[in-house]
């Protein structure tokens, strides 16, 4: 078998993989750093939530946000159940798995970069050391796409020297 071949045969579950890492991703940043440690809300660097209107207002921003998680997890199970009805998608625990972390860092880089650095809506943890937050967010999206690949790349090496054994 070639490496085309290999690569459509696991590129369904990678997909669907990604997807939920996305989706998880951002649930995992909605949970933790808007909700329960309440560093920032989606719109808290251009509407402080000092009043309650503008705190009812990053509450909308969080909601809109979490929604998005939800529809990139809704697109990840739907990708995985289609991949499931396919008898020529090979199964990998190791494939799955590394292609979520991949989703999770690109999570980490997409809204690090654009709602970070670009648009500048929200920090990690605002104040004084708020650049080294948001650098150690991407720093964080870059390390989790680079073992998701890893994971992805030693499945495929042990595919292959198992293929080649079976020759």
């Amino acid at each position: 078998m070639d490496v085309q071949d290999e690569t459509q045969r696991y590129s369904p579950l990678v997909a669907a993989g990604v997807f939920l890492g996305l989706g998880l991703g951002g649930f995992f940043d909605g949970i933790l750093l808007h909700q329960i440690l309440q560093w920032h809300h989606m719109l808290s660097s251009i509407r402080p939530p000092i009043s309650v209107p503008d705190l009812e207002l990053n509450m909308v921003g969080d909601g809109l946000f979490e929604a998005g998680t939800w529809l990139m997890t809704i697109v990840g199970v739907v990708l995985l159940w289609q991949a499931g009805k396919r008898e020529d998608v090979a199964w990998s625990s190791r494939t799955f798995f590394g292609s979520i972390l991949i989703g999770a860092g690109l999570f980490n880089l997409v809204e690090g970069l654009i709602d970070h650095q670009i648009l500048a809506i929200h920090h990690v943890k605002p104040g004084s050391n708020e650049l080294i937050w948001d650098v150690g967010f991407l720093v964080v999206g870059v390390m989790l796409a680079i073992v998701g690949w890893l994971l992805i790349r030693a499945d495929k090496r042990r595919s292959h020297l198992v293929t080649d054994k079976n020759l």
